[in-house]
């Protein structure tokens, strides 16, 4: 397989060609601006696996500009956004909502760009004190940040509301990234190539080896991405590994797709997800593309936020996908145990991908090549490094956020978050409009 020996770029634009039109984006300037979009990361491999006493392969997918893996995605989805906006001489507004991660790895995708406003809406308390610090430090004229009283899901809802007036959204071209775009999905898949040619024992056996890929797993973007590269032939077992919200492992496990009552704070806070939206693309890859069924099926969780997934559509979920769930004390343990055994700090989120290694082989070589993948440096969780009891590496760009200037404007319990968010759209609008008029 000639992929094999491709640099992690090479691997990411072979990968997207496929999938691109060159009438749409010609294969050189799709070269271009994926070695642009990449080129911001320390790692010079851009991604690299570490490999660790009793078989542990960790792949550290966060060597880019906000130390966690959307960097990868989301770099080359902001590069292909301002491609298009130039061609079309167009300008949007993007309106972004985070569980911790996302918002500033956008925020970095796009910062400066003359052509993009971005609006990202954070939960105050429920990120990490850094990523919070990534994004209300940017104090870009493009850049706005509302820090909102509530949890990651409470602070989508005024998303939805202001995108559900469709009238409202064309006139102020507005989009979102996040997850659900197709584009971060498709980088995603390079991930899963990457790990299986790291891992995997020979190429040069028909058929070719398996290899299990542990995917930490919040809003299902990382494994809809794994399950697209198992369809195009990569033979790789996907497991994902969630926290106490356990929505996708209930799935897995009991065909149970139904909201918990309340979404409950971890260790592994940017997987504090209730409402997976990937999901929807999982099961229509593995319903047989059935638009129909799954449109029934998601219509009725938005409208009771309870599903029973079907019997057939269940099984195959299972056949395709093994699932855990990792408790924070299970998270502490491992980190704890990683550094012991191979002086290794783990993030919690990369913790509880590793706590399914460990279940699954005390102390011995797992049977089948096994890769965990790690979606954020340890350094961006400096609590939950202090809750296992061990000492926090701080990089000094890292370092450096305590003591710059910040900007953030506070949405409180009891405003009307739909109206503020609708306001702050109008007036970028109006801004960028008599910005365009001042220079004619």
């Amino acid at each position: 397989m000639q992929w094999g020996t491709l640099s992690y770029p090479a691997l990411v634009t072979e990968l997207c060609s496929l999938y691109i039109d060159p009438e749409l984006i010609p294969k050189k300037d799709l070269k271009g601006l994926i070695d642009r979009a990449l080129s911001r990361f320390r790692h010079r491999d851009v991604i690299h696996l570490s490999r660790m006493k009793h078989g542990l392969n960790v792949l550290e997918l966060w060597h880019g500009v906000t130390y966690a893996f959307k960097d990868l995605s989301m770099s080359c989805t902001g590069q292909f956004l301002q491609y298009f906006l130039e061609k079309r001489q167009k300008r949007v507004t993007i309106v972004v909502g985070t569980s911790g991660d996302t918002g500033s790895s956008a925020i970095e995708s796009v910062r400066g760009a003359k052509n993009i406003d971005i609006i990202v809406l954070l939960p105050l308390g429920h990120c990490s004190k850094i990523q919070e610090l990534q994004m209300t430090t940017v104090i870009e004229e493009n850049v706005h940040v509302f820090g909102v009283e509530g949890n990651s899901d409470e602070l989508d809802e005024p998303i939805k509301d202001v995108f559900a007036d469709v009238a409202f959204a064309q006139k102020h071209n507005l989009m979102s990234l996040n997850s659900i775009n197709w584009s971060r999905v498709l980088v995603q898949m390079a991930h899963h190539f990457f790990a299986y040619f790291q891992c995997a024992p020979s190429m040069d056996v028909y058929p070719l080896p398996p290899v299990e890929v542990v995917v930490p797993t919040g809003a299902a973007g990382n494994l809809a991405a794994g399950c697209i590269a198992q369809k195009m032939g990569l033979p790789i077992r996907l497991v994902t590994v969630v926290n106490r919200n356990d929505i996708i492992h209930r799935t897995v496990q009991q065909g149970d797709f139904s909201l918990s009552e309340n979404t409950r704070s971890t260790l592994a806070s940017a997987m504090d997800i209730q409402v997976p939206y990937n999901m929807e693309r999982i099961f229509w890859l593995l319903s047989g593309s059935d638009c129909r069924l799954v449109r029934a099926l998601m219509e009725q969780f938005d409208r009771t936020k309870e599903l029973r997934v079907p019997r057939e559509l269940h099984a195959k979920i299972s056949e395709t996908i093994s699932s855990q769930s990792a408790s924070d004390e299970d998270i502490v343990q491992v980190m704890q145990r990683c550094w012991e055994e191979n002086h290794y700090l783990l993030c919690p989120h990369s913790a509880v991908a590793v706590s399914y290694h460990y279940k699954q082989s005390t102390h011995e070589e797992p049977s089948l090549p096994r890769c965990c993948l790690a979606p954020a440096s340890a350094a961006k969780f400096q609590d939950a490094v202090l809750q296992a009891q061990l000492v926090p590496e701080i990089p000094k760009d890292i370092r450096a956020l305590e003591h710059m200037k910040t900007r953030c404007t506070t949405l409180r319990r009891g405003d009307d978050w739909t109206q503020v968010l609708r306001s702050k759209i109008e007036d970028v609008f109006r801004q960028r409009k008599a910005g365009v008029n001042s220079q004619q």
